[in-house]
């Protein structure tokens, strides 16, 4: 199943997410495939303002868990973390 997990970081923190960047993109990369689409949200000025990943795995409870051991969640930069189904259906233009 695919998740699209959203998270918002916490304004209160705001050195945390720096802090935790290398540990944050390490499990990223341990992740691997079930990563599907991964990225920094931005405030208008280009500043990182939360996450999003776009996840392939087998039910909510992989999603959650996935979202429970990112080092960013570990660390508290997210304010928010919400983990809604999703449905792929276009890529570049083309229904999938």
């Amino acid at each position: 199943m695919q998740f699209v997990i959203y998270c918002l970081d916490d304004p209160a923190t705001p050195d945390v997410r720096p802090t935790n960047r290398d540990r944050h993109l390490a499990y990223v990369a341990q992740v691997g495939a079930a990563i599907k689409v991964a990225g920094p949200v931005t405030d208008d000025d280009g500043t990182s303002i939360g996450s999003l990943f776009i996840v392939d795995v087998a039910d909510r409870a992989a999603a959650q868990a996935l979202s429970d051991a990112d080092p960013y969640t570990q660390a508290g930069v997210f304010k928010s973390v919400d983990i809604r189904p999703f449905k792929w259906l276009i890529t570049d233009g083309k229904r999938v």
